[in-house]
């Protein structure tokens, strides 16, 4: 199983507090979600999130394909970090870490993603052409969100 990497960072005008307060309410991310991206939450159990919180939701990645995921809150170390993992869903693997760490500069905010793909060979050759670009633009997506709502660079 090959396990590719995703790490994006951006620095935002934003105290720890409020940052921690936005990322950890679910009903946020389809702010931070582009629209094309067809984002639905399916079912939450509760307002803020915690360790063992599963939350579904339905997406639209390439436009045409509903894909039900659903992930599982596994760390929370608030108002540091914390962690979602894929439980069923579009990849063989997904664990993402988004973590805070206050600078001089403003408030980092990072995502750090380890995924794998389905079907082997074939999943691996889409990587490049298809995959890995459509992350980077949801990606991107929330960076521009996120400055455009909190300020930064």
């Amino acid at each position: 199983m090959k396990i590719y990497t995703l790490e994006t960072q951006v620095t935002l005008q934003v105290s720890l507090k409020e940052a921690w307060d936005f990322f950890s309410d679910p009903g946020n991310l389809s702010i931070i979600t582009p629209a094309s991206m067809g984002f639905e939450i399916t079912h939450q159990d509760g307002k803020r999130m915690y360790p063992g919180m599963i939350i579904s939701y339905r997406v639209r990645p390439f436009g045409w394909i509903p894909v039900n995921w659903v992930t599982e809150i596994t760390h929370v170390a608030q108002p540091h970090y914390f962690v979602d993992e894929q439980r069923f869903g579009p990849y063989r693997l997904w664990h993402h870490k988004h973590y805070f760490q206050e600078t001089e500069h403003g408030l980092l905010c990072g995502d750090l993603v380890h995924y794998a793909l389905p079907w082997g060979l074939m999943g691996r050759s889409m990587h490049p052409f298809l995959i890995r670009p459509r992350l980077e633009q949801i990606f991107d997506f929330r960076k521009k969100v996120l400055l455009e709502t909190f300020g930064g660079s």
